[in-house]
């Protein structure tokens, strides 16, 4: 009868039974990749929010600000402008100009239909790069909630926890698709608002107010030397550029790009904006509260730090079983499970819709039946979600070290090709082509080369999203520009669809 045990387990019933739901909604490929372009605003905007934020929002965020402090709060700030341009510039016309591709459910089928039948290997590459980065990706995802059970629930193995962690996420994924995800994904996102609501108030409370809390912390800062309270303290320009870089990174990402897809219809995108914008500034803003108040609480309370069991990023944990009762403490953890979960469960369909809209449907079976395609998906989850946990069944093997630059690579590799196919009808298949190899190949080159020589000459390294978004755009731009125009038709409509979505503003 322990608590966190039955919370736990109701929680994972829960999103089972949404799983199952959405099956019974799901009628052919469209409704399991893209929910048949039926989710309303409410849905658009906390899919989108959950599916961004994993479980580095409950734990890796509040145990930065707990190490440093609000320095480390310029990557929120980034976050939030980029998420906000994104929004305002891209999810409309997206969604719009999806529907003039082909009605493509995927962003490689966009990119192909988007630029005509000369698209076909930038269609390729972009899924090579999404299933590349994604797996391993997913694997991470399964590594997260596997060390989350074992931090909470004494003397299970790696293993059961891994098979734990990910059981849910792969079951309710395969059987539901898209509006599984979708419909679980706004329960979790609740639950984390609850949660970064809730704990910040409590640990308020707990230290008896605002004096108090300054005082403890101003007496930590005496014992360490650090300057918690100040967001330029420790860093440089060129740092807090490169840390508020992170925004950047969101007009690439194939899972948050799905869900402008998804929407009903452009208007619907509008309230969603609002929704999501207003989620997200909340739900980063009470992380950035976990760690600096936590640097309070701990400080009054230092025979409590053990708690954390010298990892930083504990703090969450560590503040929530001190602070609640056993059962609310239960619903309050299960929200980094929420985290790990929509997360992991938008990267396993993205992974799945790549391979069977762009490889089986698009050069093995093109007149596939629906049904035909959503088993084919379905099957695509489990072999994605296998050849993660087999990844994931060595906790430290270095491959995981890719995901360090993954966000880089989406966002540099994709953003740029995004946000002009969208704005400019002079982009041509092939600037969109070598703008996406580009992008892709500076992110990794300055990440493995030139990040370390810098760091190794004493020199300030820069996050590589920025150099690979950089060179992406500048590609796409020249070698648009040096090729011959683009064909009337790809002309015709882009315009058919740029005055389409101008109608609806």
């Amino acid at each position: 009868m322990n608590p966190m045990y039955i919370t736990f387990g109701v929680y994972l019933v829960a999103v089972l039974l949404i799983g199952l739901a959405a099956y019974f909604s799901t009628r052919n490929f469209d409704d399991y990749i893209l929910g048949g372009r039926s989710l309303g605003p409410y849905v658009t905007a906390m899919s989108a929010g959950a599916s961004d934020m994993s479980g580095w929002l409950l734990m890796g965020l509040p145990g930065a600000v707990y190490a440093v402090g609000l320095s480390e709060a310029w990557i929120a700030i980034g976050l939030v402008i980029g998420a906000w341009i994104n929004w305002l510039l891209v999810a409309g016309r997206l969604r719009v100009h999806t529907e003039y591709a082909n009605n493509a459910l995927t962003l490689p089928d966009y990119f192909y239909h988007r630029f005509g039948a000369k698209g076909q290997a930038m269609k390729v590459i972009s899924a090579i790069i999404i299933l590349f980065f994604f797996t391993i990706y997913c694997a991470s995802g399964v590594v997260a909630g596997a060390r989350l059970f074992q931090s909470l629930f004494e003397g299970m193995s790696y293993t059961q926890a891994m098979w734990l962690g990910a059981g849910a996420t792969i079951a309710y994924t395969f059987i539901g698709g898209f509006l599984a995800v979708s419909w679980t994904d706004t329960v979790q996102a609740t639950l984390m608002l609850f949660a970064l609501i809730l704990t910040p108030i409590m640990v308020y409370l707990g230290l008896g107010g605002a004096a108090e809390m300054n005082a403890a912390i101003q007496s930590v800062a005496a014992t360490t030397g650090k300057e918690y309270g100040s967001l330029f303290a420790g860093t440089t320009f060129l740092g807090i550029i490169s840390t508020a870089a992170w925004g950047l990174g969101y007009f690439g990402q194939p899972h948050i790009l799905a869900r402008f897809m998804a929407a009903e219809n452009v208007k619907s995108l509008k309230s969603a904006r609002r929704i999501g914008m207003t989620w997200m500034i909340v739900c980063l803003g009470g992380a950035v509260a976990v760690g600096y108040f936590g640097i309070a609480y701990f400080g009054g309370h230092p025979e409590q730090v053990g708690a954390m069991g010298g990892n930083n990023e504990r703090i969450f944990i560590a503040l929530a079983t001190l602070l609640f009762n056993p059962w609310i403490a239960g619903v309050i953890l299960s929200a980094i499970l929420a985290a790990v979960m929509s997360t992991l469960s938008c990267q396993l369909l993205v992974c799945s819709s790549a391979i069977t809209e762009d490889f089986y449907k698009g050069f093995l079976r093109p007149d596939a039946a629906q049904k035909e395609l959503v088993w084919v998906g379905r099957i695509m989850v489990l072999a994605v979600a296998v050849i993660a946990i087999l990844i994931a069944a060595n906790p430290d093997s270095k491959v995981l070290g890719l995901v360090s630059y993954a966000w880089a690579g989406f966002g540099a590799a994709f953003g740029p090709v995004v946000i002009l196919s969208v704005l400019w009808k002079r982009m041509t298949a092939n600037g969109a082509l070598w703008g996406m190899i580009s992008g892709a190949v500076v992110v990794v080159l300055w990440a493995e080369f030139a990040n370390p020589a810098l760091k190794a000459a004493g020199l300030p390294t820069m996050y590589e999203i920025v150099p690979g978004f950089i060179a992406c755009w500048i590609v796409v731009y020249t070698v648009s520009l040096m090729g011959k125009e683009p064909g009337c038709e790809v002309i015709e409509k882009f315009e058919k669809a740029n005055t389409d979505y101008q109608a609806t503003k």
